[in-house]
């Protein structure tokens, strides 16, 4: 391998795809590569792909045209979903040299030529994905304060609007002792707060006669973090008993992220899901009445064939009274060789459209409310190198997001603050409770 050749990442999609990159990015380092911003004309272009929706696919074009723009002799490989579901059409992008489906991605460098020299036409590497049964796991450290640490990958549940488990393989894991291993070293990094991530997370252990509740109430007893966030779970895997080890621990934020899709039952099934719109109720109630304080998001999907008017606004009144702080909405986009894109009662885009700004519009009031709720109140705010036009940002325990002045001392750390108002941002702002924070200033 050439010493000292440069290489940039792009990610794009999920945090499962952020901590693959940032582990890819330590592999390639450990063999001479340096890392650089992607615009410091790069050797190498890696950029890691979603493929969630058309408009994922269309970034990933553009991203590769960017990347040649900055070095029209840059080496360009494209990992993730997008590459494992159509590696032909990215072979086809101008400028792409490697094409790498979802197992091979991990042996990245083992693919790599000395010369990095372009290729007149694309090297595709892409296993049938039922071939795709081993667990790598992975974490991001030195991008942000938080580490995205991935727990779980592939799926078994074939939604019919869904992807994933043609691009992603079966659900797998690791088992809890060498989970915990995994985490021990993400601890000794100096990360104040690791999100625990995977593409259907609370199925972790499936493959090992283990479960998601004893392994985290076996990561709430690591020493060297200081808080843990469970990224997204599905309703019908978030147990009663998850719950109540939240609102209990030591460590887990009260925070959950828990997708809905639609508030409609007869869209709930269409959709193939695994619960009906009363569990998800009977969860989010079960989760206020012991952490009043508990911030909850919800992922929704819009237009979905067969989603009337009545089917719409049966979503729209349902999440109007659940207590959400805030809603990740999606337009619904037709995939290939999902069951859904053969559906009849296609919704028109305009009305798709129409929904989702709808639907963001209600988002956020949610988050308003939830914000106001907690107006001049005490919080411990995780800071994190982030500075923009002189203030820095942060998390609050329950995820409200806070700006303040900015102040290089409080990177990465955990401090105390009174939340004073809501700027036209949107953001927190919040004055710093110094006399419980020892930090030296210098004029």
């Amino acid at each position: 391998m050439i010493n000292q050749k440069s290489v940039a990442f792009y990610t794009l999609g999920c945090k499962l795809n952020f901590s693959e990159t940032s582990s890819i990015g330590r592999q390639l380092e450990d063999n001479g590569f340096r890392k650089v911003e992607f615009t410091n004309q790069a050797d190498l272009y890696v950029i890691n792909t979603c493929s969630v929706t058309d408009h994922a696919d269309r970034k990933c074009k553009k991203v590769v045209k960017e990347a040649l723009k900055y070095n029209p002799n840059a080496f360009i490989v494209i990992i993730g979903c997008y590459a494992q579901l159509k590696p032909n059409e990215i072979a086809n992008i101008p400028g792409v040299d490697l094409v790498l489906g979802a197992a091979e991605k991990f042996n990245l460098i083992d693919h790599l030529k000395s010369s990095l020299e372009k290729n007149d036409k694309a090297s595709i590497f892409n296993k049938n994905i039922k071939e795709t049964n081993i667990f790598v796991p992975g974490f991001s450290v030195g991008d942000r304060t938080r580490s995205f640490l991935k727990l779980q990958d592939g799926c078994d549940y074939f939604c019919s609007f869904c992807t994933i488990p043609l691009a992603r393989g079966k659900s797998r894991s690791h088992n809890i002792e060498e989970t915990l291993d995994s985490v021990r070293k993400v601890a000794v990094s100096g990360v104040k707060e690791i999100v625990l991530t995977g593409v259907n997370l609370g199925d972790f252990g499936v493959n090992h006669d283990e479960n998601f509740e004893a392994l985290i109430r076996e990561i709430d007893n690591i020493e060297g973090v200081d808080r843990y966030r469970i990224s997204s779970i599905e309703p019908n895997l978030l147990s009663d008993n998850i719950i109540e080890f939240v609102s209990s621990s030591r460590k887990f934020m009260p925070h959950f992220h828990i997708p809905l899709q639609s508030g409609s039952n007869t869209i709930l099934k269409s959709m193939r899901r695994k619960y009906e719109k009363e569990l998800y109720a009977d969860k989010i109630i079960k989760i206020k009445n012991l952490m009043p304080h508990c911030s909850i998001g919800v992922d929704v999907i819009v237009g979905f064939p067969g989603e009337g008017e009545d089917e719409f606004m049966d979503t729209y009144k349902f999440l109007n009274q659940l207590d959400v702080s805030y809603l990740h909405v999606f337009p619904y986009s037709e995939r290939k060789n999902t069951t859904a894109a053969k559906l009849n009662g296609k919704v028109h885009q305009f009305k798709r459209n129409e929904r989702t700004e709808m639907l963001r519009i209600l988002s956020e009031k949610k988050k308003q409310a939830f914000y106001k709720l907690h107006l001049h109140q005490n919080a411990n705010v995780l800071f994190e190198n982030e500075e923009k036009g002189g203030k820095m940002y942060g998390f609050t325990e329950n995820y409200i997001k806070v700006e303040v002045d900015y102040d290089p001392l409080l990177i990465n750390e955990i401090t105390e603050v009174e939340l004073t108002n809501i700027n036209s941002d949107g953001f927190m702002n919040a004055t710093i409770n110094y006399s419980n924070k020892q930090l030296l200033h210098v004029s």
